[in-house]
């Protein structure tokens, strides 16, 4: 998964896969089987998403992708404590940012040594 900076109100569904790296298809089935993953629609049914859809497909994409947990086991663990998974995932998605970061200078210090 791809970090990403909300600079804009809205994402086409085409620029949320390619944040996760995943086929469109899933984040429409994934629509379909998480209420918190509901993208406004245009009149054309084009789908918009917002900063609160991305948070939503971030964490479904946590249990299921990461953590490897059936879409059911996923469903589960968001209705028994979301705010842990939330508070896990947050923590783990700002430590993935620190280590790219660090393998970042790593390689131009060795870039530096060349």
């Amino acid at each position: 998964m791809k970090s990403f900076r909300q600079e804009k109100m809205f994402y086409s569904i085409s620029e949320v896969a390619k944040m996760f790296d995943v086929n469109e298809s899933l984040l429409r089935y994934w629509e379909k089987e998480f209420p918190s993953v509901n993208p406004a629609k245009t009149a054309k049914g084009t789908r918009q998403y917002r900063k609160e859809d991305i948070e939503a497909i971030r964490l479904v994409y946590h249990l299921v992708k990461d953590k490897g947990l059936t879409l059911a086991g996923a469903k589960q663990k968001l209705k028994e404590n979301k705010e842990g998974v939330i508070n896990n995932e947050e923590i783990i998605f700002r430590l993935k940012g620190v280590r790219d970061e660090l393998i970042a200078l790593r390689d131009e210090f060795d870039e530096m040594e060349s």
